[in-house]
């Protein structure tokens, strides 16, 4: 099963190696140290975050290392961007909107109180 970019964000966990990995290189064993679940369970997510892109894993001797490729993210931020514009436009027209209506609107007196509250 080919995963893409945006399966592999949706889960909270695998946004979170994502961050450990975008600062450095680490180690399965070093990622899973950051979270309360099981090693099986980190390297799953790492499995799906390696096969949508988003991390290589390369071997140094005999050791693991698994680094960040973010460039993948570029098809989210695409993504995101046209709904961006879209409500970009909304907003500003909203705004003008309620500015001409402002614009027309006289200051309205306020009422007079005559010591009474009201219950």
């Amino acid at each position: 099963m080919r995963r893409d970019v945006f399966q592999a964000i949706a889960d909270p966990s695998r946004r979170a190696i994502l961050g450990l990995l975008a600062k450095e290189k680490m180690t399965p064993n070093g990622l899973a140290e950051n979270f309360d679940v099981s090693r099986p369970a980190i390297s799953k997510h790492i499995k799906i975050l390696t096969e949508c892109g988003l991390i290589t894993i390369e071997q140094h001797g005999r050791e693991r290392y698994c680094e960040a490729r973010l460039e993948k993210l570029h098809e989210v931020s695409e993504w995101i961007e046209q709904y961006k514009k879209f409500w970009e436009t909304k907003l500003d027209a909203l705004e003008q909107y309620l500015e001409a209506l402002q614009s027309q609107n006289k200051p309205i007196p306020k009422k007079k109180s005559h010591g009474k509250k009201n219950r």
